[in-house]
């Protein structure tokens, strides 16, 4: 059984996506690319696809993962481009590795994300960073399903940062001027989103920016403590095979020219 792990997109209008939704566009693209799925044991057999560590709903992302495992052996690059084609405009399957290492998900252990803040100075965004940095706690408010639950949002936030330049991979580009924000934050539980973070930066620095945040995750992988830095979580797949490329530059370019302005 060989097992394959992609990364995709989502971007423009699909950040409004949910997971089911992907799921379900996911599974089409599967059965449109003739993939040959290995399937779940039991009444209702399912597509072995294990996804890992989901963008909330309303977030852009350039880095989402999951590993699909298959009956029958396939070129990882020439299956991406089989599913890229077949998944709709803006969710763009944009790297594939064959799995040579175990535990992805255990390598997802923080995201890095940007956070564009229209109408908002990038001078106050600084000074509010600056607040959100020097902070002991930062409490916050989340509705869950079991009623309002407060916590620290300080403790999961490695880094927050006014960014001198606009991502080009930012989703919502405009030419006004606006605040950047680039977060880096640890996965743990319960999970700190963006959303908390900008509701931390509403606390400790009443910073409220007049349109909804456009937030986007770049990169997620394994933290480096000591850097700061989210590392590939692909890399290890990449450099246990001497035969894959460094960098899928082919994908990056398909996907940009399907990604909707």
């Amino acid at each position: 059984m060989q097992r394959i792990r992609l990364r995709y997109t989502k971007r423009g209008r699909l950040r409004f996506t949910s997971h089911r939704d992907f799921q379900r566009a996911f599974e089409r693209a599967l059965r449109r690319a003739e993939v040959p799925m290995a399937y779940s044991a039991g009444f209702t057999p399912h597509p072995k696809v294990s996804y890992a560590n989901a963008a909330p709903t309303g977030t852009g992302s350039e880095a989402e993962y999951l590993e699909i495992a298959l009956t029958a052996p396939r070129d990882p690059e020439r299956l991406r481009v089989l599913l890229d084609q077949s998944m709709p405009a803006g969710l763009d399957i944009v790297e594939a590795v064959e799995a040579r290492t175990s535990g992805l998900a255990d390598r997802l252990t923080a995201s890095v994300w940007e956070l564009r803040l229209d109408g908002v100075e990038p001078a106050e965004a600084g000074r509010a960073a600056e607040a959100f940095n020097g902070a002991g706690t930062v409490e916050v408010q989340r509705l869950t399903k079991n009623g309002m639950r407060t916590f620290d949002a300080r403790p999961a936030v490695v880094s927050l940062e006014s960014a001198a330049t606009q991502s080009q991979q930012a989703d919502r580009p405009t030419e006004q001027p606006c605040a950047i924000l680039r977060l880096v934050v640890r996965h743990v539980t319960p999970a700190v989103r963006p959303d908390d973070v900008l509701s931390g930066l509403r606390a400790v620095a009443d910073l409220a920016p007049p349109v909804p945040a456009a937030v986007t995750r770049l990169a997620q992988g394994l933290l480096d403590e000591e850097t700061g830095t989210v590392t590939d979580p692909l890399a290890p797949d990449r450099e246990a095979d001497p035969a894959a490329p460094a960098v899928s530059v082919g994908a990056a370019d398909t996907a940009a020219a399907k990604a909707p302005a």
